[in-house]
């Protein structure tokens, strides 16, 4: 690339209106955004300019040549479009050449595409569209949310099929890049292939990232507004904390990682980072339906604890004073009918002690570490009956659905708020895709777990907010089908979650007894199983799982289980009988190692009942 400002043409078109409606028309552009869109008349979009940037000239649309270099507008473009604004900006090498586009004076609630021209390089069409005005009255808003996108991992066949989704707004809530050396089996290696510590280093990785055609697709398609969790600089990091890493330098890395997150991503030119630090949690209005308030709780948080004693330490913090207090002026302040977090770590309760008589939430990187914050945000929840709060939330790979309480440690408090969890976009390959409805042995809240691909879809009115958990067939091959495992409705003025899809069947097999290892004699570990219905279950390929769906799956061969009848899996191997059934497991299966329950699925990965091995 060269060592000097670089000129880059840029241009806002619109359709023409036809008969009451827009042209359906739609190209798609390579890596180009738009986000920031709290002032609904204006647009921000992110070009960055690569010697690998070689766009189809077969989709352009031509520049008005006597006006290249200025503003202009109104001017027509042909193919049903027209010139709304077009200009030029320097793309700095001190920048890594990227552009941020910030056009103002654009018609609210409104749909326009966006083009960039490098030399001879033509950029396809970007799609977005502005906010409506915050006094507006909407009737709908269509928005999806993503997260943790490990390259290596798996083929981004979740952004494929997002891109084709009818979406107001998209939100990533994390690990956008992963920061290590990680070469996976698929041959997408990292690049470098080395843990990335310096500024060049970043800039690399994301434009490996960024050379996914699913990828920019899907950024093409509709806007974005982004929000980082760790990955993008050093896993679970806290603030200037890396554990074994002095915070100076440390400090150097995360203004490197900082700085290149800039670059690369959709943020105003005002959120530029001065060295470490970046001011990134932010606020946005759709009318008077929906205010998300995006965190940051990275930036600012405590070193994460494992302790739980110290978890509850009221000095701790995984905001910061002042994040907290703008979120909570901004409660009291929010006239819209929905207020949502747009949230990187968990916040409802692990139960980290299987004994379900006892409770112990832990401490480690989730709001369960920070207990003080999340009480403080709990209490805001209560108080406000007119808020509707909802998190959306990601880095844990799972889909998870929630209702807040307003004590955790009582089960039968009141609800205060939803919390939907989205699944990562690859990270960690393809899973178990055990599915759970309902609560689990250590969580009464949850009302749904499961370990597939995706991303979640959701449909806001001033009445409801539905979420579409949106799952795909795979991420280890390039092409893979999607579909909708699960469907939950927030009602206004209702905190919690409603399943609105049909319940799978579930066969009424029960856990009834659990035996850990007993002093290194594998022999004597096991789990009994029993048929509690009225007609025998063929239990072939049904899935017993050792850690909570995670791991340790034993999967059934050729077996049925009469009525009312028992069969024993035992942990090693020996002689399979009618009521009794071997891991062929070598080693320790039930080690009381965390999560501490079982769990049995049938053929379709439908959990059918778990139990703790403490409970027996």
């Amino acid at each position: 690339m060269p060592d000097f400002n670089v000129p880059v043409q840029w241009k806002i078109i619109a359709k023409h209106h036809h008969d009451g409606g827009w042209d359906d028309h739609r190209d798609h552009d390579d890596d180009h955004d738009w986000s920031d869109h709290h002032d609904q008349n204006d647009g921000h979009w992110e070009h960055n300019v690569d010697d690998r940037d070689k766009w189809d000239s077969n989709r352009e649309l031509n520049f008005n040549s006597e006006n290249e270099g200025k503003r202009d507008s109104g001017r027509n473009t042909g193919r049903g479009f027209h010139l709304v604004q077009s200009g030029v900006a320097f793309a700095r090498p001190e920048h890594a050449h990227s552009v941020h586009i910030e056009v103002e004076d654009l018609e609210p609630n409104t749909e326009y595409y966006y083009q960039f021209r490098f030399g001879r390089y033509r950029s396809p069409l970007g799609r977005t569209k502005t906010a409506p005005t915050a006094d507006s009255e909407i009737d709908e808003l269509e928005f999806a949310f993503v997260s943790c996108q490990n390259y290596p991992y798996g083929y981004y066949t979740a952004h494929e099929h997002l891109a084709e989704e009818e979406l107001d707004v998209a939100f990533h809530l994390g690990d956008y890049i992963y920061e290590g050396d990680s070469k996976g089996s698929l041959d997408r290696g990292h690049e470098p292939s080395r843990e990335i510590r310096s500024l060049s280093d970043y800039r690399i990785r994301y434009a490996q990232y960024k050379s996914d055609s699913n990828l920019q697709e899907a950024h093409a398609a509709f806007p974005w507004i982004v929000t980082w969790d760790d990955h993008e600089v050093a896993n679970n990091y806290a603030d200037e904390i890396d554990e074994g890493t002095p915070p100076e330098e440390f400090l150097e890395r995360r203004a490197a990682a900082y700085q290149a997150y800039w670059e690369h991503q959709p943020i105003r030119r005002s959120r530029m980072p001065d060295g470490p630090d970046m001011p990134l949690y932010r606020r946005f209005t759709f009318g008077q339906l929906a205010e998300f308030d995006v965190l940051d709780t990275r930036q600012y948080r405590d070193d994460q604890t494992a302790s739980s004693e110290a978890a509850n330490d009221p000095e701790r913090t995984i905001l910061g004073d002042e994040q907290e207090q703008w979120l909570l002026d901004g409660f009291d302040d929010t006239a819209s009918t929905w207020n949502i977090l747009a949230n990187q770590v968990p916040v409802a309760a692990t139960d980290e002690n299987a004994d379900p008589t006892e409770i112990d939430f832990g401490g480690g990187d989730k709001w369960d570490g920070y207990r003080a914050d999340r009480q403080t945000l709990l209490d805001a929840m209560a108080q406000n009956d007119d808020l509707n709060p909802v998190v959306i939330t990601g880095d844990v790979h799972h889909n998870y659905v929630y209702n807040l309480k307003a004590d955790f440690s009582d089960s039968d408090s009141e609800t205060v708020g939803t919390e939907y969890v989205g699944t990562s976009i690859s990270s960690f390959g393809d899973a178990s895709g055990l599915t759970q409805y309902g609560p689990s042995a250590g969580e009464p809240w949850q009302r749904l777990s499961n370990a597939d691909r995706g991303y979640v879809r959701c449909t806001l009115t001033p009445e409801q907010l539905q979420t579409d958990y949106r799952v795909v067939s795979t991420v280890e091959e390039p092409t893979a089908t999607i579909d909708t495992l699960a469907s939950f409705v927030t009602e206004a003025g209702t905190p919690g979650a409603q399943l609105v899809t049909e319940r799978p069947e579930e066969e009424p097999i029960e856990i009834v007894d659990i035996r850990p290892n007993q002093e290194g004699d594998l022999n004597n570990e096991y789990v009994t199983l029993q048929n509690e219905g009225d007609s025998e279950i063929d239990m072939s390929n049904f899935v017993l799982s050792f850690e909570g769906g995670r791991s340790q799956n034993y999967t059934f061969g050729d077996f049925s289980l009469d009525a009312s009848e028992t069969v024993t899996i035992r942990n090693g191997d020996g002689e399979d009988t009618q009521t009794t059934l071997y891991t062929g497991f070598d080693g320790a299966v039930l080690n009381n190692s965390n999560p501490d329950t079982v769990v049995i699925a049938n053929d379709k990965g439908v959990v059918l009942d778990d139990d703790s091995y403490q409970a027996h």
